[in-house]
């Protein structure tokens, strides 16, 4: 009761935080003069405090005051909830700004003090995103759970387990430890017997090119990751995009009820080899949730999971989600994340040899420049590197621009169109990879140039550019020559990350090797150096031991088969001489089948001119 009492009275946090401080310096200066009439609660806590022995007489009067106060409580619960779910993100951040989270660096941009690929949990739920953006009560509305009514379920940072979704049972997949090397961990999936069985099955009805025998292998294992993942795709291209999202929250919940005890999603240390079949599930339902919740509206969540999927193994990258992590910070006004990466990363990496952060981090630098509350000495700072970079990135890369300006229904000035740099000349002379590289940027991020402060700032640069084309910097050579020998081939992870994200223009570039052979949902482009733990078992088929007449009435009849079962080495002698008479006895049976399943259609007769239909 008391408990429920000071629920009730509670005043707002700020008062609550004053009053505590004010109750401990009373109590340090001033025991015996203490009042416990100057508020109610206040009272009640000094009161037990001070007087131990007045606890029994105190705790009568919430019992006289709970009616009273009932009704005043409906009243304004509601109020108080959405108000503290409102304020829950905006505290946070004060408290992370008050443990000094955050510093000045060299250069005057803020930079964070926590690892680069640092993931939060409360960015990882769309929720939390959605909710600063329209407050809780138009996010949740009346679906808030209420404390005796909810259930139990089991946590989890990834996805929130709906009502609708078939009960959770263990489903065969296990996370195992397998070392630890310099304070990294690697970790893999195993597969138990029973779930490699339902994987063959699964492999059945892929072939089968039936998405129906993949419904009903999921009503036998709800939970079967890689039927979950094909299936989101077969859903997503008939247009029911809220049952493929649902697919593929179902089977990142399956895959995170097997998680290790010691893996952690934050930390930034724990690695997981796409070249395990097993693993590359968690990396698929990932990438397909995060570009769910780019176009649901939520960016800032979705460049969590992006830094969630590279933190998993950031040196070879299997999806190549480097292509698409400035996109979302840009699109989540995350510009101190995005040049802190460039910054750190530049090095050892090689950035801005991608056309995406060559173009993208220059952007950032500009929208920093123009937030009005940053120091005017900072602002200055990245209104020059904004110029440095972009004339660079439009120095290496002259074919982006034209693609760019089109894409935002932008004529350019009569220099710029004739000027053969930006022409017609640099987008056939380049590589096909690199011409990968630029469609997949342009379409993706054309948005974000259309702003005319943007475009002024843009064409600013190009003129400057013209400069120095003109004036034959060395530098115009230099980047033409690295343009040459590099972007030859474009290596798998970018085909890969190309057909996960279905951008057309970037999806028509692609090469013949890579459109010719088929690409499944559940593994696209598997890479050629696969460590494979299990192998699927082969059919138990001999056409080459059958005749020709067999095959004919095997066409026919799938299940019909002159030789009968194969038997042991020990029967084999034994039976011979059945063999024969056997395989007539088939045959003779077969026959009779299929003349029974003959039926011949009448041909039409006179007196009805129109007939009854055309001959089969």
């Amino acid at each position: 009761i008391l408990a429920e009492e000071s629920e009730d009275e509670l005043p707002p946090r700020e008062e609550r935080a004053a009053a505590r401080l004010s109750e401990q310096d009373v109590a340090r200066g001033n025991k015996e003069g203490a009042a416990p009439e100057e508020t109610e609660h206040n009272g009640q806590r000094e009161g037990e405090e001070t007087e131990p022995d007045q606890t029994p007489v105190l705790s009568n009067k919430p019992r006289k005051k709970k009616k009273k106060r009932k009704t005043k409580k409906t009243a304004a619960v509601e109020v108080l909830e959405d108000n503290d779910l409102e304020d829950l993100d905006s505290l946070l951040e004060k408290i992370e700004d008050s443990n000094g989270l955050s510093q000045q660096s060299q250069g005057g941009i803020i930079s964070d003090s926590r690892p680069l690929l640092y993931v939060e949990h409360r960015n990882l739920n769309p929720e939390n995103e959605l909710k600063r953006y329209f407050g809780a009560r138009a996010v949740l509305g009346d679906q808030r759970p209420r404390q005796r009514q909810r259930q139990y379920v089991r946590s989890t940072w990834l996805t929130a387990p709906k009502n609708t979704w078939p009960r959770y049972s263990k489903t065969g997949i296990a996370m195992q430890l397998l070392d630890t090397r310099r304070g990294v961990q690697h970790f893999t999936f195993e597969h138990h017997r029973d779930y490699q069985q339902v994987q063959f099955k699964f492999l059945d009805a892929v072939e089968s090119m039936d998405p129906n025998n993949i419904v009903l292998l999921l009503q036998m294992n709800p939970y079967h990751v890689d039927s979950l993942l094909q299936l989101s795709d077969v859903c997503r291209m008939q247009e029911d995009q809220e049952m493929a999202r649902d697919l593929i929250e179902r089977a990142l919940y399956s895959l995170e009820c097997t998680f290790h005890p010691v893996f952690s999603l934050t930390s930034g240390t724990c690695r997981l080899d796409y070249r395990r079949p097993e693993n590359r599930a968690f990396f698929l339902a990932l990438f397909k949730h995060l570009m769910f919740l780019e176009k649901r509206g939520c960016p800032r969540t979705a460049l969590e999971f992006c830094k969630l999927i590279l933190s998993l193994d950031p040196e070879n990258d299997p999806l190549c989600v480097l292509l698409l992590i400035d996109f979302l910070a840009l699109r989540a006004r995350e510009y101190t994340f995005l040049t802190r990466m460039f910054q750190e990363w530049e090095s050892h990496r090689n950035l801005s040899q991608l056309p995406n952060f060559a173009f993208s981090v220059p952007l950032a630098y500009f929208f920093l420049s123009q937030q009005e509350q940053r120091p005017e000495l900072e602002r200055s700072q990245a209104r020059e590197r904004s110029a440095r970079l972009i004339q660079l990135a439009l120095v290496m890369f002259p074919s982006v621009l034209t693609p760019l300006l089109d894409h935002c229904s932008v004529q350019p000035d009569a220099r710029v169109s004739s000027h053969p740099f930006f022409g017609l000349n640099a987008q056939i002379s380049q590589p096909p990879a690199l011409n990968q590289l630029t469609a997949l940027y342009v379409g993706r991020t054309h948005a974000l140039w259309k702003d005319p402060a943007v475009m002024a700032w843009l064409e600013t640069n190009v003129h400057e550019v013209l400069h120095m084309v003109d004036a034959r910097d060395p530098l115009v050579e230099e980047s033409e020559h690295k343009r040459k020998m590099r972007y030859q081939s474009a290596p798998r992870n970018i085909y890969r990350h190309v057909i996960l994200s279905e951008m057309k223009e970037a999806t028509a570039a692609l090469p013949l090797e890579v459109t010719s052979q088929p690409v499944m949902g559940f593994d696209p482009l598997p890479p050629l150096d696969s460590i494979i733990s299990y192998t699927r078992p082969e059919r138990t088929n001999h056409p080459s031991n059958e005749s020709t007449l067999s095959l004919f009435f095997r066409s026919l009849l799938p299940n019909f088969n002159l030789q009968g079962d194969v038997r042991h080495d020990g029967e084999e002698e034994a039976g011979a001489g059945q063999d024969l008479n056997q395989g007539v006895n088939r045959l003779m049976a077969a026959m009779r089948d299929m003349l029974a399943n003959i039926q011949f259609q009448e041909p039409p007769r006179d007196d009805n001119p129109e007939g009854d239909g055309d001959w089969d």
